[in-house]
C-alpha cells in the first residue's frame, strides 16, 4: 500500500481546525509570558521571595481560569455564528434555489471550470439538499459546517498549558531557590523549549522558532522589571 497516493490516505494531514493545537500553544505561552513577566515585575521591585511566589500562584491561577473562559466563549460564539449563517444559508437555498445554483455555478466558473459543467454540477446538488448546504457553506463562507472546533478542547487545552506554561518560572522558588534570575532563566528555557515544540508543528527550524519566542518573553520580562524597579517597594510601595 506505499503506492497509494496521499490524498487518498487518511489522517496525511495535521489536524488544522483549530480543535486543540492553537488554544494549547496560545495558552502555554501566554502562561509562560505572563508570569515570567509578572516575577519579573515583582521581583525588580524588591519583594520578599514569599511575595514572589504569592504573586506567580495568583497569576497562575487566574490567567488559566481567565484563559479558560475566554476560549470557551470565543469558540462558543464562533460556532454559534457559524451556525446562524448555515441555517441562512438553508433558508436561502429553499427560497431561490435556482439563484443559489447559479452562483456556485458561477464561483466556480471563476476559478476556471466551464461554466456549463459548473451549472450541471450545481443542478445535480440541489437532488442532494444536506450535501447541497455543506457546498455552498464550504463556498461562500469558508468553513466546513461538520468540522468545527469544540468550545470544551478548547477551554481545557487553554487552560491546562497556561498552567503548565506558568508554572515553569515559579519552579525554582517552589522547590527552595530564592534567585530571581534563575527563575527568569528557567521561563526563558521554557520559552525556547515551547517555540522549539511548536516549530514540529508548523515545519519552521526548531531554533529560529525557539529564539524568537525567547526574545518576546524577554522583552515583556525587561519591560516589568524595568517598572518594578522604578515604582516597587524601594520606591515608597513596601
Amino acid at each position: 500500500m506505499t503506492d497509494t497516493p496521499a490524498a487518498l490516505r487518511e489522517a496525511h494531514h495535521a489536524d488544522v481546525s483549530g480543535g486543540w493545537l492553537r488554544p494549547a500553544v496560545f495558552g502555554a505561552m501566554d502562561g509562560l509570558v505572563t508570569n515570567i513577566a509578572l516575577i519579573a515585575g515583582v521581583g525588580g521591585g524588591g519583594v520578599s521571595p514569599r511575595a514572589v511566589v504569592l504573586t506567580g500562584t495568583a497569576g497562575l491561577v487566574a490567567g488559566a481560569i481567565s484563559m479558560g473562559l475566554g476560549e470557551y466563549t470565543s469558540v462558543r460564539s464562533a460556532n454559534e455564528q457559524v451556525a446562524a449563517e448555515v441555517a441562512k444559508e438553508r433558508r436561502e437555498l429553499q427560497r431561490h434555489p435556482d439563484a443559489e445554483a447559479r452562483e456556485l455555478a458561477e464561483a466556480w466558473a471563476a476559478r476556471g471550470l466551464p461554466y456549463d459543467l459548473a451549472r450541471q454540477v450545481a443542478d445535480a446538488l440541489r437532488h442532494n439538499p444536506e450535501e447541497a448546504l455543506r457546498v455552498h457553506v464550504r463556498e461562500e463562507l469558508g468553513v466546513d459546517p461538520d468540522d468545527q472546533p469544540s468550545p470544551w478542547t478548547a477551554a481545557l487545552s487553554s487552560f491546562v498549558f497556561f498552567s503548565i506554561g506558568a508554572l515553569v518560572p515559579l519552579l525554582t522558588y517552589l522547590v527552595g531557590f530564592t534567585s530571581l534570575w534563575l527563575a527568569l532563566a528557567a521561563g526563558g528555557a521554557g520559552l525556547f523549549v515551547a517555540g522549539a515544540v511548536v516549530a514540529r508543528f508548523t515545519n519552521r527550524p526548531w531554533w529560529t522558532s525557539g529564539l524568537r519566542q525567547l526574545v518576546l518573553g524577554a522583552l515583556a520580562a525587561g519591560a516589568t522589571y524595568l517598572i518594578g524597579t522604578l515604582i516597587g517597594v524601594q520606591g515608597g510601595l513596601g
